[in-house]
C-alpha cells in the first residue's frame, strides 16, 4: 500500500514566494490497484509523482510504501529514488538507440549493484518482454519498433527490476489515438495480471476513466475529488470537476427546499423548477449549479411517451449534429440551450417543438460557493 498524508512541495521563485506545486496532497493506494492523477497542465500532479519518486524532495508530509517510510519531513526521513524499488515510464521513453530490445530492457538489471547470473538476468529479461508481448523482437534494435511497441519496451525496462511500485508519467501522450486506444487495453491487462501497484499521471479524461481503480482530481496542486470513474463521472462535487470530466451543461439556479418524500431538492433554474440529487448540504435560497450530462438529457418527440417523467419541459430543436453513431441536438428552452446526446434515429427537424426529460438522479446539484456569487 502507498500512503501520502499532508504532502507539500514547492520551487524557489526568483521573485516573490516560492511557487506551491503541491499542498497537503492526502490519500492511499491499495496494493494492486491502478490509481490516477488527473488534472490540467501545471496542476501539481507531475510534481507528486516525482515526490513519490524521489525525484522531488517535498518540504512537508510523509511517503509511506508497504509500511516502510520512503520520506518524512517531521523525521527528516529521505530515501534516495535509487534505493526504493520504484519502476518509472516518463512521457519520453528514453530507449536507448545503439542496443537491441534485450538489451534495454536487461540494462537496468546489468547496472545494479547486487549483480545477477547472466541466465537469472536472461530469464528475467525474457518473462517481461512475454508479457508486454515483445519477447519475439528480442534481438531487434530498438529504434526499429514502432511508438506502441518502443511504449511497451519502456513499460518492460521498468517491469525487469520487479518494482514494488510502478509510476507512470503520460507514457501514452506522444501515441496517435488508435494506438493510444490500444495500448489503454494492453497496459490494464499487464498491470492486472502482474497485480502492479500503479500511480499513473495524465490530463486525459478518457485514459483515466477507461483505466483506473481510483481516480484524483487536482487543481491548483490540490487533489479536489478523490473517487471511483463512476463517481467522479456521475457525482461531482465541484463545478471544476464536473466541467474537465467529459462534457456537461451547467444550469444555475437556487435551492428552493428538500422534498419530503424523495430527500431529493426543488432547485429554480432558468429553464423550470428541477427536482435534484445531491450528496452535499444545501440550504433554502442557495445558489447551485445543476451539472447534467448530454446523455442523460432524453428527448422525446411525443408528450405521452413524457407524460410519467419528472423534470419535463418543453424545447425546439436549435441545431443538430450527426456523429454517425449519435446525433449531438442544440434545445433552446426559453432563453437557454441544453445539448443532448441522442440515438440517429431521432430525426426532428430544425424548428420543431420537442419533448425533454431529465432524470433526477442525473441532475447533480453543486453548491456556488465562489465568493462573487456568495456576495451577489
Amino acid at each position: 500500500m502507498l500512503t501520502l498524508k499532508g504532502l507539500n512541495t514547492e520551487y524557489p521563485s526568483q521573485k516573490g514566494p516560492p511557487v506551491k506545486a503541491a499542498q497537503d496532497v492526502t490519500f492511499e493506494v491499495p496494493a494492486g490497484k491502478f490509481f490516477t492523477l488527473l488534472g490540467p497542465s501545471g496542476c501539481g500532479k507531475t510534481t507528486t509523482l516525482r515526490s513519490i519518486a524521489g525525484l522531488e524532495r517535498p518540504v512537508g508530509g510523509e511517503i509511506t510504501v508497504n509500511g516502510l517510510t520512503v520520506f518524512s519531513a517531521e523525521k527528516r526521513i529521505f530515501i534516495p529514488p535509487n534505493q526504493r524499488n520504484f519502476g518509472m515510464v516518463f512521457q519520453s521513453y528514453a530507449i536507448w538507440p545503439h542496443m537491441t530490445v534485450f538489451a534495454n530492457a536487461a540494462f537496468p538489471l546489468e547496472v545494479r549493484k547486487n549483480k545477477l547470473s547472466k541466465n537469472e538476468i536472461r530469464e528475467k529479461v525474457m518473462r517481461v518482454l512475454s508479457a508486454v508481448a515483445l519477447d519475439q523482437y528480442a534481438e531487434r534494435e530498438a529504434t526499429r519498433l514502432s511508438g506502441g511497441q518502443q511504449q511497451r519496451l519502456a513499460l518492460a525496462r521498468a517491469l525487469v527490476m520487479e518494482p514494488q511500485l510502478l509510476l507512470l508519467d503520460e507514457p501514452l501522450s506522444n501515441l496517435d489515438a488508435k494506438l493510444r486506444d490500444r495500448m489503454r487495453f494492453e497496459l490494464k491487462r499487464i498491470q492486472r495480471d502482474l497485480g502492479l501497484t500503479t500511480i499513473y499521471v495524465t490530463h486525459d479524461q478518457g485514459e483515466a476513466l477507461a483505466l483506473s481503480h481510483e481516480i484524483a482530481v487536482m487543481n491548483e496542486g490540490r487533489i479536489v475529488q478523490i473517487g471511483t470513474p463512476r463517481e467522479i463521472y456521475d457525482h461531482p462535487r465541484t463545478k471544476f470537476v464536473a466541467d474537465f470530466i467529459g462534457t456537461t451543461n451547467f444550469i444555475d439556479g437556487v435551492a428552493l427546499g428538500k422534498d419530503g418524500s424523495s430527500g431529493r431538492w426543488t432547485v429554480r433554474t432558468p429553464i423550470g423548477d428541477l427536482l435534484v440529487h445531491t450528496d452535499q448540504a444545501l440550504a433554502a435560497d442557495m445558489r447551485v449549479t445543476v451539472s447534467i450530462r448530454p446523455e442523460d438529457v432524453e428527448l422525446l418527440e411525443e408528450p405521452a411517451a413524457a407524460a410519467n417523467g419528472q423534470n419535463l419541459i418543453t424545447g425546439l430543436v436549435d441545431q443538430k449534429v450527426f456523429l454517425g453513431d449519435m446525433v449531438d441536438f442544440q434545445v433552446k428552452v426559453n432563453d437557454y440551450t441544453l445539448l443532448s446526446r441522442a440515438h440517429p434515429s431521432l430525426r426532428t427537424p430544425i424548428g420543431d417543438k420537442i419533448y425533454v426529460r431529465m432524470n433526477p438522479e442525473k441532475c447533480v446539484a453543486i453548491p456556488d460557493l465562489s465568493p462573487a456569487r456568495a456576495a451577489a
